[in-house]
């Protein structure tokens, strides 16, 4: 059996594999939870988070001006609460 691919690798080796990823419209992020780290590229520009004690799983549906929230263990997570780092 072939190891899951993750496709175009967009974030910088030192983070390994996220442990999940995906898009939406202009967006697309991955979480790498061992660094505490969610990326996120938009319109060309990368951007991380520090996901704090956040287990991200995936991201919700935004509609219109609204930024994107992610699922973790504890709920809805909306991409300003995280620290910019």
């Amino acid at each position: 059996m072939k190891p899951m691919s993750w496709g175009e690798k967009w974030w910088p080796d030192e983070l390994g594999q996220p442990s999940s990823s995906g898009a939406q419209n202009n967006m697309r992020y991955a979480f790498f939870p061992q660094k505490h780290r969610l990326l996120i590229e938009q319109d060309g520009k990368l951007t991380s988070y520090d996901s704090g004690d956040h287990q991200i799983s995936g991201v919700q549906q935004s509609g219109g001006s609204q930024p994107p929230s992610f699922t973790s263990q504890n709920g809805s997570v909306w991409l300003e609460e995280l620290k910019k780092v």
